[in-house]
């Protein structure tokens, strides 16, 4: 049974960090692609980044390029993304997923097989 857990979601002001981590079981094969999801009260689920599962790809959206950055330990079965310079736009709720491996790591939604349950982060003043 695969199962995703995110933790270290957090209520911090602008300019602050905050690392999430996705803690991941169950899977039969190894190296599969992990992203990062958000969704904000009212809008769309948004792509903000992909560890491919060979971690030799990574993706971020344009949105977060240059402030968000996606790690991983396999030895761990752990993804992380550290999260600089945080914006009050960035406030949604962080979901991981995962699916098998590919070539192209993609931020569609609709690609992903398996879910995490999701963590909160709030940028406010």
């Amino acid at each position: 049974q695969v199962q995703l857990v995110e933790s270290g979601g957090d209520s911090v002001q602008p300019g602050g960090s905050l690392r999430l981590s996705c803690a991941a079981s169950g899977f039969t094969r190894p190296n599969y692609d992990i992203a990062w999801f958000r969704q904000a009260p009212g809008k769309e689920r948004e792509g903000v980044s992909c560890s491919r599962g060979s971690a030799d790809i990574t993706r971020y959206a344009d949105s977060v390029k240059g402030r968000f950055t996606i790690s991983r330990d396999n030895a761990k079965n752990t993804v992380y993304l550290q999260m600089n310079s945080l914006k009050p736009e960035d406030t949604a709720v962080y979901y991981c997923a995962a699916r098998s491996p590919t070539f192209t790591c993609p931020l569609d939604s609709n690609s992903y097989n398996y879910w995490g349950q999701g963590t909160q982060v709030t940028v406010s003043s």
